[in-house]
């Protein structure tokens, strides 16, 4: 029998029993009652984006965040545009290793780890370089736990008339994020993130008029953002065959959103676990890697210890036989590790884990002596 233990990760996640048993039923994808819940769905997403039907659609796609990001990056810059991605972590890098792959025109516009990227700074990209058609971000980089300020990149976005790309995988349903108001034309989000729903689909949420503009500029079959609302936007009906049992989960882990209070709710929640987490672990001497200021609600980075003989697998299995699974740094000049709290993760989990921590220091304190 495989350990029951939870996931203090920023995705896949601690799901509820409840969104767990939906999976339990098959559903056939051409039934009317399946494609009523993607309409559903779609709806529901549009309405936690705060943007009207008029003028924005949701598009939902197989396959992980990538897969989304893929989509978007593929579809809608053209042969004779050119995209300014900024990044700061691994998955901005991964939009860079996306455009190399499918030829797409870019430049890249690079910050340190624990630096966001400057909205002054892409305003002088764009001013320099009228080629420039599009820009793409993260909003909540998981690779340090940064969490980057897209409201004032898509102010000068808007200003200089390009188009607005933000992969808000790990923030969309855990932080407020009016869509409209702060000039995004595609966000990219996943099933398994802050809605807390399991992998199997990301959704991309597309102002219609861009989107409108991509038909035919899709470099993949499978990936084609227009193509795949084209078809979903009929009845529901998925292009290809769809992650049924994910996307009923996902259906019920909208419902108990907006059951907790909605985004707000969820919103501080995840600010209460984080604050509370940070805050206990500097008193084991465990320093974060992001400032306060900069920090965000999703996942903390977290430097190793002082003083202490300290290594991370040894650290990892002694908290996942006790009821937690963490993450390993994904930082290359510096040793650190990282801590989620998001999905089905109370105060009290927090506590669990710190104790757990403590226990494992006052160990290695006594095995030093």
């Amino acid at each position: 029998m495989i350990n029951q233990y939870k996931l203090l990760t920023p995705g896949p996640l601690t799901t509820s029993d409840t969104v767990k048993q939906e999976m339990l039923v098959d559903r056939c994808t051409w039934d009317d009652d399946y494609k009523a819940i993607t309409q559903k769905i779609r709806k529901q997403l549009l309405m936690l984006a705060n943007v009207s039907e008029e003028d924005y659609t949701t598009v939902l796609m197989q396959g992980s965040g990538t897969f989304g990001v893929e989509s978007v990056l593929t579809s809608v810059v053209g042969e004779e545009d050119k995209i300014l991605i900024c990044s700061n972590g691994a998955y901005g890098e991964r939009m860079v290793d996306i455009c190399r792959h499918s030829k797409i025109s870019y430049v890249h516009y690079e910050q340190t780890y624990d630096c966001m990227p400057d909205a002054e700074k892409i305003a002088d990209i764009l001013a320099r370089d009228q080629s420039i058609t599009h820009v793409s971000m993260v909003h909540s980089e998981t690779t340090s736990g940064i969490l980057n300020d897209i409201q004032s990149v898509g102010k000068v976005v808007k200003a200089a008339g390009r188009t607005f790309i933000v992969d808000a995988m790990s923030s969309f349903g855990g932080v407020e994020i009016p869509v409209a108001d702060w000039g995004i034309d595609f966000l990219i989000s996943s099933a398994n993130k802050c809605i807390q729903g399991v992998p199997g689909f990301s959704f991309i949420i597309c102002k219609k008029s861009k989107l409108m503009e991509s038909k035919g500029k899709a470099r993949s079959l499978s990936l084609d953002l227009y193509a795949q609302w084209e078809c979903m936007n009929k009845d529901g009906k998925w292009r290809f065959t769809s992650p049924t049992h994910v996307v009923l989960a996902f259906s019920k882990a909208i419902d108990e959103l907006l059951e907790e209070g909605g985004i707000a709710a969820r919103s501080k929640r995840y600010y209460a676990n984080n604050r509370l987490l940070i805050e206990k672990m500097k008193t084991l001497g465990f320093d974060t890697y992001i400032d306060q200021a900069h920090q965000g609600p999703i996942i903390t980075t977290f430097f190793y210890p002082e003083g202490v003989s300290f290594q991370f697998d040894e650290f990892y299995h002694y908290i996942k036989e006790r009821g937690y699974a963490i993450y390993p740094g994904k930082l290359t000049d510096v040793d650190t590790f990282r801590v989620g709290n998001i999905g089905e993760i109370y105060q009290e989990d927090i506590e669990k884990l710190i104790g757990i921590i403590s226990d494992f220091m006052d160990m290695k304190k006594e095995t030093n002596k």
